[in-house]
């Protein structure tokens, strides 16, 4: 009787089950994975503005090209009239 009551009254903490140990396992992945998606959104707005940068740079080039070849035009038109 002494082993039964022995088993009965010990205070053994249970080793994880598969499910908890699935559930803390699924937990970890789910953290890494919002990190990541985390990580790739500040990525991805990084490049955004560099690539906007870029964008507004060409278009002031462009735009700053378009008026000098204007201006020269118009300052051969007026030599000539």
């Amino acid at each position: 009787m002494a082993s039964k009551t022995g088993a009965v009254g010990a205070s053994v903490t249970p080793a994880p089950t598969d499910a908890t140990f699935k559930k803390e396992e699924r937990a970890r992945e789910g953290a890494k994975a919002m990190e990541e998606y985390l990580a790739n959104g500040v990525a991805l707005r990084e490049r955004m503005a560099e690539l906007r940068a870029l964008r507004l740079a060409k278009e002031a080039a462009k735009d700053a090209a378009d008026k000098a070849r204007v201006s020269r035009l118009l300052g051969a038109r007026r030599r000539k009239g």
